[in-house]
């Protein structure tokens, strides 16, 4: 009975916290049929709160009731500075940075960064060849060169490089130049692709949009290889115009057609069978049989035109500047509405895309001096809570929350397939749009498996990363009242900010316990469970679905 009570109410504060993710202002009604989720949710809590090995004492002192209402509100109650050289604004700030530029950070590690700087660390992350490049052959060697693993080895490198803008870039692109594996149904081809973005993805525009153009993935995806001098097939380049570069209004029918025309006889060949011959590369080949060598006029100029020269006149729009840094702003500074309604819904924030655009045209589409421009602008520095995770982002920021896979130990398949049931499988977005991002990330469904994932995940104090968190707690040396251990938990958790409502929440399962005393001395294990339990009440919270 004792059990069936604590499950409950946990499983209330989950549900409740989907109503409150409901009505977060900023994002407004996802349109979650509560009522109809509510049996779900406390079913599978109940489910998972039942099987963990908890010790009767610990629940006859947990059973609590929690009563959460009216419309949260931030709350901006400051917290206490670490250390004497060292302000939490600096932690807080670092760590709103590797969530946006990276997968996240452990503890130390914001440490470790606030003490370089954070112009410093910016740099670092926008010239990722300052840092040692994570070792191919040790990845090879645990993952194998079998390409089946390629997205649990991508998953790998998000959490462990330390060139995590690499890998962030490497998504972005992946998003922005949407290429489904489920049609081309070549692995290799899929993976190439990815690890065309992780290398180029920090460079220019134009070679950005050139690697593109020769990507034979792209090149099945949208046809291009049927793309031919008489023939043309205009796939390939009305998305280039329409999703990849400008946007729709930018553009007439006609520089779609003479588009196309330019980017006749750019395919690949044709790579062996996979069975039995295994994986091969295709490659990218232009033949010039197959090239309309005629005269094309495009956004305005006439010419002789080649898909170089296609390129070369994009990349030098406005309209291509603007597109690029709304993308940019999407991804790493605040949701936008989806893609396909930009040309009649305006920027949420004009002025800042002003300020990448101008960025973007001043360097000719360099990306690191657009992204310098974007991580170290007051814009970007403000907006800590304005984007909803993507599930790649929320399982690998739990993974570094956790602190485990800290070499490729086997099990990194499981979280490929995490991010697949929160609705985003990676190597295979649904359509040439890309994934729909911000609330559209959140439904009935998809809440219930990124709450379950998060609380799980969580709830074993062995790992590396919890267990880093008790001993910080530990070094206090002292007992914590119940609004320190809530507040020392959400710093070494984030540091996060969450509402009033969700911190009276976590007021009272503190207080229903009294303090916090980690000492051997006082019940240590009983002590070590509640920390547990706050940090899956914590991940289980509206705030933390947002990054």
């Amino acid at each position: 009975m004792v059990a069936r009570l604590i499950s409950y109410e946990y499983a209330k504060i989950v549900r409740k916290s989907s109503e409150l993710l409901c009505a977060h202002p900023d994002l407004g009604n996802f349109g979650l049929p509560l009522k109809q989720d509510e049996d779900i949710i406390l079913a599978r809590i109940m489910k998972f709160i039942l099987q963990r090995n908890i010790r009767s004492k610990l629940l006859k002192n947990s059973t609590f009731s929690i009563r959460m209402t009216g419309q949260s509100k931030r709350n901006q109650r400051g917290i206490s500075a670490k250390g004497e050289t060292m302000s939490n604004t600096d932690i807080a700030l670092m760590a709103h940075l590797m969530r946006r530029a990276g997968f996240g950070a452990t503890r130390t590690e914001l440490e470790d960064y606030a003490e370089k700087g954070y112009e410093n660390v910016v740099e670092d992350l926008v010239e990722p060849e300052r840092c040692d490049p994570i070792d191919e052959d040790i990845l090879h060697r645990y993952f194998g060169s079998f390409e089946a693993g390629y997205v649990e080895k991508w998953m790998y490198r998000m959490v462990r490089s330390k060139r995590p803008l690499e890998e962030k870039m490497a998504l972005f692109w992946h998003h922005v130049f949407a290429t489904g594996v489920g049609k081309n149904q070549h692995l290799l081809a899929s993976a190439r692709q990815i690890d065309t973005f992780r290398r180029v993805g920090l460079s220019n525009m134009r070679e950005i949009l050139l690697e593109l153009s020769k990507d034979p993935a792209m090149i099945f995806w949208l046809d291009n290889n049927e793309n031919r001098k008489g023939e043309p097939n205009e796939n390939y380049g009305r998305e280039l115009l329409e999703l990849f570069s400008m946007g729709v209004g930018n553009y007439t029918e006609d520089d779609i057609k003479n588009c196309a025309r330019a980017f006749t006889g750019w395919t690949f060949a044709q790579p062996p069978p996979l069975y039995p011959q295994g994986f091969y590369d295709a490659k990218f080949v232009f033949l010039e049989e197959d090239h309309d060598d005629g005269e094309k006029t495009f956004l305005g100029h006439t010419g002789n035109f080649n898909g170089d020269d296609i390129v070369d006149i994009i990349v030098e729009q406005p309209a291509c500047a603007k597109f690029i840094s709304r993308h940019l702003y999407n991804f790493f500074v605040a949701d936008e509405p989806q893609v396909p309604s930009w040309h009649v819904t305006p920027p949420q924030d004009p002025e800042a895309i002003e300020i990448l655009s101008n960025a973007f045209m001043e360097s000719k589409g360099e990306m690191r001096h657009v992204l310098r421009t974007l991580f170290n602008s007051d814009f970007f520095k403000e907006a800590r809570g304005k984007k909803v995770k993507s599930p790649t982002e929320l399982v690998t920021g739990i993974l570094k929350l956790i602190g485990t896979y800290q070499r490729p130990d086997p099990g990194m398949g499981k979280y490929s397939g995490a991010t697949t049931l929160m609705g985003q499988k990676l190597l295979d977005p649904p359509t040439v749009e890309g994934w729909h991002t911000g609330k559209e990330w959140i439904d009935g469904g998809t809440l219930t498996e990124r709450v379950n994932f998060a609380v799980r995940e969580v709830s074993d104090a062995s790992r590396p990363g919890i267990g880093e968190i008790i001993n910080r707690l530990k070094a206090e040396g002292r007992a914590l009242a119940p609004d320190e251990f809530v507040e020392k938990c959400l710093d070494l958790a984030g540091p996060m900010t969450v509402s009033d409502t969700t911190r009276e929440s976590l007021n009272k399962f503190a207080e229903s316990g009294g303090d916090l005393d980690l000492s051997a001395d006082n019940g240590s294990e009983e002590s070590t469970d509640r920390v547990v339990q706050m940090l899956q009440l914590i991940v289980a919270s509206r705030e933390y679905q947002f990054a």
